[in-house]
């Protein structure tokens, strides 16, 4: 069993949590993600690793409630248990197998569309660690929805906030500011990192492979049971199937069928729908 330690309201509907896992965390690293359960009927739920204390022992994960499992793990506060709590599972980001004096020749820019800006802060706070400041893009739909400013500020380059109504930071998309970074203000980068909303980063890939930017983007939200054995987050990267949560999470964003992966994500909307109208009529009973 898995303590939550800490649980705190992040935006509306979305919950950083800190859970007691000495094991996971002394091996985690950034990329990485873990499978969650709540109870032995429950659903296996993968989430990206956000954060993790070696001394400590905790792991911090984010969860946005969109279904019933999400919302049966935000209804937990510290002090439940979780029933497992296994990993760390996928492949590490790739940057972690790159000597240090490499990295630090590099110019690299972190492009985090909402939720995916938990995946993004490890991977920033890790290079901010070896002596490596990472320009962040972080997009949101509106000021309320937008998470984890402060902590990004604290480890990052440069941080550029917009926001699809222009209620904070710059009006528009995330696009719009790498073309802006790139083209008015002389920004260059070497690697683009792209975590978020699937159609956010086929576009985000789209933008810089006319400029020649390495782009690497993170299809977690494919994922299903973690291990490869269901099947439903294959995607097809440079003509060969891959399966996002053994062979990624993270793949090269240029190589990737971006409209099989939207096709892919799409499959369970219905299943997830049926589930929660199940869901509420149950509540509505009591």
């Amino acid at each position: 069993m898995f303590e939550i330690v800490k649980k705190e309201l992040l935006a509306s509907n979305i919950y950083l949590m800190d859970i007691m896992a000495p094991r996971v965390a002394r091996t985690a690293f950034p990329g990485q993600f873990v499978i969650v359960r709540v109870h032995e009927k429950g659903e296996r739920i993968p989430l990206t690793i956000c954060d993790y204390n070696h001394c400590k022992g905790t792991v911090t994960i984010v969860i946005q409630v969109v279904g019933v499992s999400s919302r049966l793990i935000a209804n937990l506060n510290e002090g439940d248990l979780l029933l497992d709590f296994v990993g760390p599972l996928g492949q590490p980001s790739e940057f972690g197998h790159e000597p240090i004096e490499l990295l630090k020749k590099k110019k690299i820019l972190f492009i985090a569309g909402g939720l995916g800006t938990a995946p993004v802060y490890p991977q920033v706070a890790w290079l901010s660690s070896v002596g490596v400041k990472a320009d962040v893009i972080i997009g949101a739909k509106n000021k309320e929805l937008l998470i984890l400013e402060d902590e990004m500020r604290v480890v990052a380059g440069n941080v550029y906030i917009t926001t699809d109504d222009g209620s904070y930071g710059n009006k528009g998309l995330v696009t719009d500011m790498l073309k802006d970074l790139i083209n008015n203000q002389g920004k260059h980068y070497d690697e683009v990192v792209a975590i978020g909303p699937m159609i956010m980063m086929k576009f985000v890939a789209l933008t810089t492979k006319p400029y020649g930017i390495k782009t690497i983007v993170s299809l977690n939200t494919l994922m299903v049971d973690g291990t490869g054995m269901c099947g439903a987050c294959r995607v097809t990267v440079g003509g060969k199937t891959r399966f996002t949560c053994v062979d990624g999470p993270e793949f090269d964003g240029h190589l990737i069928d971006f409209d099989e992966a939207l096709r892919r994500q799409s499959m369970y909307r219905n299943h997830e729908y049926e589930s929660n109208c199940k869901c509420f009529v149950r509540l509505s009973d009591k």
